[in-house]
């Protein structure tokens, strides 16, 4: 009897689940906030999946003054509007955004291989794009080394960052250099990427776009 009334109660909170799904109770708005209960799941979700994924990558030097100018003229272009920066609190995409991306220009609580992760991989459903398949780990890893700046930068120093002579925003990978999942990276860190062995051509470049924002 107990196994029947288990049996029982197990469908109908599918019944239940499905019907939810089903019938559109859920409101996907993006100017409709989760509940605490929903949050606090996603977060939690988000957060472990990064962590796990991201304990593994080994981090490179992070130090050289050019890499970090590279990184500063890569956010300009890829990462302000969302992220903001010095001197810029807000932006229209950004304020339409949910959940609302993280203001980089203040310290985060992630290392430098989570944002390495984060960078190159994207977080569904989130508006944070997948940037590994545009831009190769040397490119992703500039961005890093300028993030551990940002935080300390003001608006005038990110400016003349911004506007040093570095490796310019075409700066993508060639076929045959991706890496994927969870695999270490032991790749260094450069200012610039490193030909491919049988001298293909680089793919032509995809226009950066923010039509989904990981956090």
């Amino acid at each position: 009897m107990k196994i029947i009334t288990g049996l029982l109660v197990a469908c109908a909170l599918v019944a239940a689940a499905l019907s939810y799904v089903y019938f559109g109770i859920f409101n996907v708005a993006a100017d409709e906030p989760h509940s605490a209960l929903v949050y606090a799941v996603m977060d939690t979700v988000r957060s472990r999946s990064i962590a796990t994924r991201a304990r593994d990558i080994q981090v490179p030097a992070l130090d050289d003054q050019k890499l970090i100018a590279t990184g500063a003229r890569h956010y300009a272009e890829m990462c302000s509007d969302c992220h903001v920066a010095p001197g810029k609190s807000e932006s229209e995409i950004r304020a339409g955004l949910y959940p609302q991306p993280p203001d980089l220009s203040k310290h985060v609580h992630a290392s430098p291989a989570e944002m390495f992760w984060v960078i190159k991989h994207g977080i569904k459903m989130s508006g944070m794009p997948a940037w590994g398949a545009t831009h190769d780990d040397a490119s992703i890893w500039s961005l890093v080394a300028f993030l551990q700046k940002l935080p300390e930068l003001r608006p005038d120093q990110y400016q003349e960052l911004v506007s040093k002579k570095g490796e310019s925003h075409q700066h993508h990978k060639h076929d045959g250099h991706a890496h994927h999942g969870g695999a270490k990276q032991t790749r260094p860190a450069s200012d610039a990427a490193p030909e491919s062995k049988d001298n293909e051509a680089a793919p032509e470049e995809k226009p950066a776009a923010h039509g989904d924002h990981s956090r």
